[in-house]
Order: structure tokens, then sequence, then C-alpha cells
């Protein structure tokens, strides 16, 4: 199953595109509540590069590493990439109202389709936020 989550962020598309795909970037906005947040982040922007994020309660209590492969990069347009056995597809298009990030990726079985939605929603709204900062 896909889940398809989205945000219009008023920002030009070079400052979208550079803070969704730089490391220091990504540590500022890759959270889903504000008792996480992302300790490390790598990214090789490129077909077959590889990219990770760190992410851990900020209580010490659990963390976890999320990452995977880029399939294609079409810069400032598209991200599709790969982690584990599910694929995700960013895009990136120019709206009168401003840069539409729409994620797409499929679900996984542990969790409910609700909860995912609602995380991944989550985080792409701090995304928005610190992009419009």
């Amino acid at each position: 199953m896909k889940i398809t989550i989205e945000a219009v962020v008023k920002a030009p598309l070079a400052r979208v595109w550079e803070s969704w795909t730089t490391p220091a970037d990504i540590m500022a906005w890759n959270a889903a509540s504000d008792d996480w947040h992302t300790t490390a982040s790598t990214v090789d922007l490129r077909n077959g590069g590889a990219f990770s994020s760190r992410m851990e309660a900020k209580d010490g209590a659990m963390g976890f590493d999320f990452g995977g492969n880029y399939t294609r990069v079409e810069p400032m347009s598209l991200i599709e990439a790969s982690f584990g056995d599910r694929g995700m597809t960013v895009e990136f298009s120019e709206t009168a109202d401003g840069v539409r990030v729409r994620e797409t990726f499929d679900a996984e079985e542990q969790n409910s389709v609700e909860m995912q939605k609602a995380g991944w929603q989550a985080i792409l709204d701090n995304f928005k936020r610190h992009t419009e900062a």
C-alpha cells in the first residue's frame, strides 16, 4: 500500500531542495515530535548513493537508524529512494503558493496506515517550518 503526504513550502525552490538534501538541515527538522531528534545524517545525493539518519528520543530511552539508497535523482525536481524492501518518491514542484513537496512511500506492516501517515506528515510539517524560517 502507498501513502502520500504533502506540504506547500513558502520558500524558493533552491532553498527547499537544499533543506531536504543537506545533513545539517535534515538534523534540524527530521523528527515527528518534540521529544525526538536526529543526531546524525549523511547524504550522498546521486543515483546509487546512500543516505542515513540517526533518530533518538531526547531522553536517550531509544533510537534507530533510518537509511537507504537513492535510486533516481533529478535535481530540484525528484528523489526516488529505497530503504529495505520499501520505496519512496519525493516530488518538488513550484506552484503559485510555493513549492509543493509530495512524498509517496510504501507502508510498513507493523503500524497502522493512519499512524504512519500522521508520523510522516509531522516530519514534513517540521521540514516546512524549518525551511520557511
